[in-house]
């Protein structure tokens, strides 16, 4: 008889019209919905443990949130708070939970959106049935490129441009590994199946004063449709801090209508998802699998802006065009100062059978996810971004040393020399600690 128990459900959060929308370098305010917002549930029991994963359609996720999340969680369900992850997929077309350069945060959206996240996962739990897991792993090299360039002056630059001649070559790495995990009853029905790629995100063409869950929920609808069948597919983003979906050595695509590309990148990973679960064999599924779970605090010892930056912002702000890009910097300096400057974020790992998951609260670079992966000790591992928290970008120290957009001082770009090395370490260490 089966050991394993699972379910998964998945709840609209998508903000009225009017939203704010945080991800560009100014304010936009929603006036159309192409898509809408989830969060996206999944549990998971071996009777004697139980693990939880939402994933939202959101930019990211608060601290606060979480935790407030998890609160009711665990009252609901006496399940310990470091046995559920959640995370944001980090859509750029989604209410501005947070703000960020000069998008106000949108009041009231992150209280409304708390019971709705711990409502998918008691929604989830409710719908626990006997099933079979398994995991795989594929490969969607066309879809990543690693966003910063080397360029002929001796910069780099984050999106130099298609085809531009003074790009010389990257400046880092892609993992175009495709995880994915599947949840299916004894009978073969599908239960639940989540992916697991590192790409920023796509991006809607044309009119961004949009809502839309972007490629995380084209990929769900894709692989629906592969399988014929309804069920809940969140896409966990992995370590995309410097790749996105632009190949800047070919020319740039064209799109017939606005989710084009969306649904297009959708298309590919849902495929590549498909050919990989139909690869499994019937001895792959297990119905006995080890659970386990740890969740480490780590020091964030944030960078700040010396006393020069805030005279220089000062003066900026006071001279500078409202609404440019030094001025919106010089703004972010300001507020900056009126915030911590250290604090702890958790790192959280998982084990689900020969699974590993990597929670990491922020917007993490790709080889700091690949380090992760060669380190562990399940036989394959997932890196989750943007989980249980956001510090924003976490570079590697050769990128600060570099420069560019991903490493400039600002309320996301905060994360010191050593960050991603001690993030690693604690995330393998965990992994270690549940074998």
């Amino acid at each position: 008889m089966s050991t394993l128990t699972a379910g998964a459900a998945q709840l609209d959060i998508t903000p009225g019209l009017g939203t704010h929308i945080c991800g560009y370098f100014h304010d936009r305010r929603a006036k159309d919905i192409l898509d809408p917002l989830h969060a996206k549930a999944i549990a998971i029991s071996n009777g004697d443990t139980t693990l939880g994963f939402v994933i939202c359609d959101l930019i990211a996720i608060p601290a606060s949130i979480v935790q407030e999340a998890k609160v009711l969680i665990s009252e609901r369900h006496a399940i310990p708070p470091e046995n559920v992850l959640i995370a944001g997929t980090h859509t750029h077309t989604g209410p501005a939970i947070v703000g960020a350069l000069c998008t106000p945060k949108e009041e009231g959206y992150g209280e409304w959106v708390v019971p709705r996240i711990a409502d998918a996962f008691s929604l989830a739990m409710e719908r626990m049935q006997p099933a079979q897991f398994a995991h795989a792993s594929g490969s969607c090299p066309g879809e990543v490129h690693n966003r910063r360039w080397h360029m002929k002056d001796g910069s780099v630059r984050m999106n130099p441009g298609y085809q531009n001649p003074d790009a010389i070559r990257p400046a880092g790495p892609t993992d175009p590994q495709l995880g994915l995990m599947i949840l299916r009853s004894p009978e073969g029905a599908p239960i639940a199946a989540m992916g697991n790629l590192s790409l920023h995100y796509v991006g809607v063409s044309g009119n961004h004063e949009v809502i839309c869950a972007d490629y995380f929920a084209a990929f769900g609808r894709s692989l629906n449709r592969c399988a014929g069948a309804q069920f809940v597919c969140p896409m966990a983003n992995g370590t995309f801090g410097d790749v996105n979906n632009i190949d800047a050595t070919r020319p740039a695509r064209t799109s017939t209508h606005p989710m084009h590309q969306i649904e297009r990148v959708g298309n590919v990973a849902a495929a590549e998802a498909w050919r990989i679960w139909n690869g499994l064999r019937e001895d792959d599924f297990s119905d006995e699998i080890a659970l386990g779970a740890k969740l480490a605090q780590v020091t964030f010892e944030a960078r700040c802006p010396t006393e020069e930056d805030l005279a220089e912002a000062c003066r900026v702000c006071d001279a500078g065009e409202q609404g440019t890009q030094e001025w919106v910097y010089a703004q972010e300096l300001l507020l900056m100062a009126e915030e911590p400057s250290e604090w702890t974020v958790p790192i959280h790992s998982m084990r689900i059978g020969s699974l590993g998951i990597a929670g990491l609260p922020g917007e993490v670079f790709t080889e700091i996810g690949l380090d992760i992966k060669q380190r562990s000790p399940l036989a394959q591992t997932m890196s989750i971004g943007l989980a249980n928290d956001s510090v924003g970008y976490v570079a590697t120290d050769q990128a600060l040393d570099e420069g560019s957009y991903e490493t400039r001082l600002c309320r996301h770009v905060r994360a010191p020399r050593g960050t991603g090395k001690l993030w690693a370490e604690t995330a393998v260490q965990g992994l270690e600690a549940l074998m």
